[in-house]
Order: structure tokens, then C-alpha cells, then sequence
């Protein structure tokens, strides 16, 4: 199965038709992929390393140009856009990646790391930090609350946490201006396996509590069953076959999507 675009009844946050993405070696490595994701609801993309899943997070967020293919966000044709133009809807989309440590500058507090969507959006108003949206302090206070940080790690720097509560820095900051969509791309694969679930779960929990949007990337079938109402398998750019969740298990299934479901049910 493939080609056919997957979502649940709601407005539409994001919506991708026939993206592709060839690099100069010949390689296309995103072919004719199209998906579309809804208020609220998690759209999982599974594929091993080099299927090209990260490569089309980078077309969703604009970090790659495409060379066929429209992607509206928010109703905005982000194809049309310049780069330059993007900050107008950056706001509204945001990432998590596989290595927090790189996503933190090591020369800033958390603190700093934290509030830097917010000082740089002045204008966002996120409806959650409603009354105390102009105390820094306890706004930064309360974001870490919200991931399961005491606040005293606000003074820390990024080599004094671990990576799963570096991780959770990064979620906190990617919530904090109250995006329309969370593009995680690995968000658990550089982390201790002891670690991964309570990640899974935060995401989860944010999810329901604040209504939030995710495309959940990784290569582990069994993460993206647990956090996603729909699943896309990627392989070699193509997306070969795609269900909701409670049809993963079905005879019908791709046999590559059947050989992810032994890695997982190993």
C-alpha cells in the first residue's frame, strides 16, 4: 500500500503531495511521498537507517529544498516560501532531533537554552502561560515543571544534565511556543533504553494535555505503534505501505513491514 494520503477528521495542520528530494550523487532519496497530519493526532514514520526518513523532515521544516511537490502547513504553501520568509510560520513548527547534546549551545544556562523561542517571539502569547507569560523566570520555571525538571537545573549547563534530561530540555522548548506541529525525528534512539520509555511517555502526556500535533520518526517499529494513531513505512524513499495502527498486525501488511513486526516482536 502507498501513495494514498492518511488522516484522522479535523482541521489539517500539515499536508504534503508527491515531495521529492534528489542530492547531486544521483540518489533520490524521498520519492513521490505524500502525507497529511490533523489537529492532535501523532502520524508515524518507521524506516531503517538511510530510507530517507530524516531527509523528509528536513523538506517538511524547509532545511532541504525539494525538487517536486507541495507542502502546505497551516495552509501556507511552504514551497512557495523563501527561506528568509519562514520565521512567519517557524513558530508554529518545531523539531526535536535524535543528539540533544547538539541541539544545546554548551555556553548557555538551560535557562537560556530554554527561553530562546520565546525571546526571539516576543508576540507569542502560548495559552498555557497565560499570566505569567512576562516573568521569564517563572515561565521557565514552569516549562521545566512540565517536563519533570526541578527548577534549580534552570542555572546548569548542558554538560551537568544527562541526555535524557537534556532530551527533555529540548521538548520543553519545542512546546514552549505552543507550536501547531512537533516534528520528532529519533527523539529516543541516542538514549539509554531505560530511558526511552520515559521519554515515549512525556511526549504522549504533552500531547493530550496541550493538544499538540507529531510527525514520530524512528526506525523502531515498536516506539512509533506506541505513540501513533497512524503508521508509514518508509524504505529506499518510498513510502511501501501504510495503515492505521490496529491494522498493523494484519496478514495484508508489506513483507517489509512484516520483517519490522519480527524485530519487534523479538
Amino acid at each position: 500500500m502507498g501513495g494514498g494520503v492518511i488522516g484522522l477528521a479535523g482541521k489539517t495542520v500539515l499536508k504534503a503531495r508527491n515531495i521529492t528530494k534528489q542530492f547531486a550523487s544521483g540518489i533520490t532519496a524521498v520519492n513521490k511521498v505524500s502525507l497529511q497530519i490533523n489537529r492532535g493526532e501523532c502520524i508515524g514514520l518507521v524506516g531503517e537507517s538511510g530510507s530517507g526518513k530524516s531527509t523528509l523532515a528536513r523538506c517538511l521544516l524547509i532545511l532541504e529544498n525539494i525538487d517536486q511537490g507541495e507542502i502546505w502547513f497551516n495552509d501556507k504553501p511552504l514551497h512557495l516560501l523563501k527561506k528568509e520568509h519562514m520565521r512567519i510560520v517557524r513558530k508554529d513548527m518545531q523539531a526535536v532531533f535524535q543528539n540533544p547534546t547538539a541541539s544545546l549551545n554548551p555556553k548557555l544556562k538551560i535557562i537560556d537554552s530554554l527561553m530562546e523561542p520565546l525571546d526571539f517571539q516576543r508576540e507569542v502569547q502560548p495559552s498555557f502561560l497565560t499570566g505569567i507569560r512576562n516573568n521569564r523566570r517563572k515561565v521557565a520555571e514552569y516549562l521545566l515543571n512540565m517536563v519533570n525538571i526541578p527548577s534549580n537545573y534552570l542555572s546548569y549547563y548542558p554538560h551537568e544534565l544527562s541526555g535524557g534530561q537534556k532530551q527533555r530540555v529540548i521538548i520543553a522548548r519545542a512546546i514552549s511556543i505552543e507550536p501547531s506541529l512537533i516534528i520528532l525525528d529519533e527523539p529516543t534512539a541516542s538514549l539509554d533504553v531505560s530511558i526511552q520509555a520515559h521519554i515515549l511517555n512525556l511526549l504522549k502526556d504533552l500531547q493530550e494535555k496541550l493538544g499538540l500535533s507529531y510527525l514520530f520518526i524512528s526506525h523502531d517499529l515498536a516506539a512509533v505503534n506506541f505513540m501513533s494513531q497512524h503508521i508509514m513505512v518508509m524504505k529506499q524513499g518510498n513510502i511501501i505501505d501504510q495503515c492505521r495502527r490496529e491494522e498493523l498486525f494484519l496478514n495484508e501488511r508489506h513483507f517489509y513491514t512484516k520483517e519490522l513486526l519480527n524485530i519487534f516482536d523479538s
